[in-house]
This record gives C-alpha cells, structure tokens and sequence, in this order.
C-alpha cells in the first residue's frame, strides 16, 4: 500500500487529539474533584519522571514491533488515560490517568514524526510537520470555542466529549499501513542503543542544537503559556480578556503550517535566525509593554515562531536519525532535549520567583542560545 495515505490518518488523530475539550479548566477541574494545588503538583512531577523513564524502552519497542503497532498502543493508552479522566474521583485516579498519559507520550515520541517522515519523503517532511502540528492546534482552537459556547460549567461532559473524540482516533490509527518492514537483523538491542548514543554524544554541535532547541521551546512554553498570564494582569486586563487573548495567541500558532514555505524563502540559516530572535525581541518588549493589546501581539509573536520552529527542528532530528533504528534515536534526541528542559525549568521558575521581567530576560537569553547553537549546527553539516 502507499504510503503516503498515512498523512491525511495522522493529520486527522491530531485534530481529533487536540480536541481536549476541559484544557481551559483542567485545574479547576481538579480541584472541583478534592485535589489540592500541592497535589496537582506532585502528579504532574511524577508523570513528567515516568514520561522521562519511558521514553528510551518505547524508542527501542517501536524499533522492533513497528510504527503502526506502536501509534496504535499510544492511541489506545490516550483514549484510556482519557476515560479514567473522566470518572476520577481520587488522587490515585487522577495520578493513574497522568501516567497512563505519560507513558502514551514517551511511545509517541518519535514514532509520529517517523511515520510522518517516511511516509512523504525527506523532500516533504518539513512541510508534513508543520502542518500536523498546525492541525493538533486547531484541533485545541475548536474544544476551547466548543466548551465556550455549549459546555460552560458542566465539567464532567467536557471530559466525556474528551474520551469520545480520543476513541475515534484510536479507531482511526487502524487505517494506518507500516512504513518499513522490519527484519532480525534490525531488531535494536542495548548494544546498538549504546552505539547511537555514542555517535549522538560525539556529535558536538548537533548535541548543542538539540540542548539549544529544548531551552528555546521551554523558553516559549514557559512564556506563552504561564508568564503571559501575569504579563496580561500587570496591563489592567479583566478575565474575559486573558480568554480572548489566549484564543488569539493559539490562532497564531497556527503558522507553524507556513514552516516550509518560508524556510525555502529565507534559506535555512535565515529562517532560523528570523525565529529566534524574534521570539528573543518579544521577550525582551514584554519587560516594558503595558499596553493589553501589545502584551498580546508580543506573546502571540513568540507563539508563532515557536510553531514555526517547531517543523524545522523535527526535519533536522529525522536527518540525523539512524534509518535502521529510527525511533531509538529519535528517543535518544527527546531524551536529552527532556533533561536539558526539565533543568531550564527550574531555573525559569527561580527567575520567576524573583521578578516578572527577570523570568522574561533569561527567556529571551535562553532564545539567543538556541540561535547560536542552530547556527553552529548548520554550519556543520
């Protein structure tokens, strides 16, 4: 079968797993359950160390069971996390669902963008990417208006809506053919990990961008996503502006389907450099901005050259990755890119701490770092 069909399949499940219907109330949904915030927080750090922990083992099983196989299991432990979700009560239901979600992620982690890639060709990966990553954030644009307008309150049917759209991706992850046949002399083994990791750990300059590229993506998430909250309050905005506002910032994100076309546009060193400063630009102008409107402009900015980024650095990894073990390595890169993230964001919270602008500076630093070690990346090939 060609191949090629995969994409409109894959396409489809990010939208449809995208459509997280309770995201803008998913910590009010919490705690309407019993959760405290020290809680909360404790399950999202044991589901980050589980995801952490799973991700070389799902690399190596995909290796050697196949991508379909192993998209499939994701997707069925998606819409699983999904339903438990829906009827948690508990702590220890709430802690069951962010595992079972972790352990989902640490499987797709390089077997999506694998499928992807050989499914098209290397010619169309870049594009491929951005626009999957462009329909999963439509997919987040469509809950949030569809909760907005119809499901209000009712926290419970928004999770409901949650599992039955993650069900039909499972049963659309069945459509899916394997992209490569897999052999015995394929089959990855610790020795074959340990070789990758070699290679991946000789290759200096590719080693920076990966750790460059974690910094500026938790740099983005961190001011998107928390920073751009507190930003929002600092210009006198009311509730219902910070919803409009976070409606807008994820409507530009959708630029991440333009990824292609402007890297072939600019050059690849050009495009690069163009998203991340300016992503380093709006950090920096959010120190000062106290206009609403411009506050908003500058976060949604910083979103869409994330978005942007976001296809270029997967193009990249899928070029560096071994052909015979693909998701090993793919899951080596995550790997590293988790680790280097996980400490950047402990010192984003310290910088936070402190002050609003100080947080903001070092992402603005952490964007200007991830330029020069793409640079030097670049360079070297």
């Amino acid at each position: 079968m060609n191949p090629r069909r995969n994409l409109p399949v894959l396409y489809a499940i990010a939208l449809l797993q995208g459509m997280v219907f309770y995201a803008p109330i998913a910590s009010l949904y919490r705690q309407a359950a019993g959760l405290s915030l020290s809680q909360i927080a404790l399950i999202e750090g044991a589901s980050y160390l589980f995801c952490l922990a799973m991700e070389l083992p799902w690399g190596m099983l995909a290796d050697r069971i196949g991508y379909r196989r192993t998209m499939i299991a994701c997707c069925g432990l998606y819409f699983l996390s999904k339903v438990v979700f829906w009827r948690a009560e508990r702590f220890s239901a709430f802690l069951l669902e962010r595992l079972l979600l972790s352990a989902a992620l640490a499987g797709y982690s390089g077997v999506d963008e694998s499928l992807i890639y050989l499914s098209c060709g290397e010619g169309d990966g870049h594009r491929a990417f951005g626009l999957y990553d462009a329909f999963g954030t439509a997919g987040l644009l469509l809950a949030a208006a569809v909760y907005s307008l119809c499901i209000g309150e009712r926290y419970r049917l928004a999770a409901l809506v949650t599992a039955a759209s993650y069900a039909v991706a499972l049963l659309l992850s069945l459509l899916l053919v394997e992209v490569r046949p897999r052999s015995r002399a394929d089959a990855p083994t610790l020795r074959g990990f340990a070789r990758l990791l070699r290679r991946t750990l000789r290759a200096r300059r590719f080693l920076a961008f990966l750790l460059g590229f974690a910094l500026f993506r938790e740099a983005m998430q961190m001011v998107t996503v928390w920073l751009s909250q507190n930003q929002y309050l600092r210009c006198g905005m009311g509730a219902s502006a910070v919803g409009v506002a976070y409606l807008a910032v994820t409507l530009l994100s959708l630029a991440g389907a333009l990824s292609k076309r402007l890297t072939d546009a600019l050059g690849e060193q050009r495009f690069a450099a163009a998203c991340y400063l300016l992503a380093a630009a709006c950090c920096t102008l959010l120190c000062v901005a106290r206009a609403g409107w411009l506050s908003v402009l500058l976060v949604g900015l910083a979103a869409a050259a994330g978005a942007l980024l976001r296809p270029y650095a997967a193009t990249l990894c899928n070029r560096r990755a071994d052909a015979a073990l693909r998701a090993t390595h793919l899951s080596i890169f995550a790997l590293l890119q988790d680790s280097a993230a996980a400490a950047s964001d402990l010192a984003f919270g310290r910088a936070a701490d402190f002050s609003l602008n100080a947080a903001l500076l070092l992402c603005a630093a952490a964007c200007l770092a991830g330029w020069l070690y793409t640079r030097a990346a670049q360079n070297e090939r």
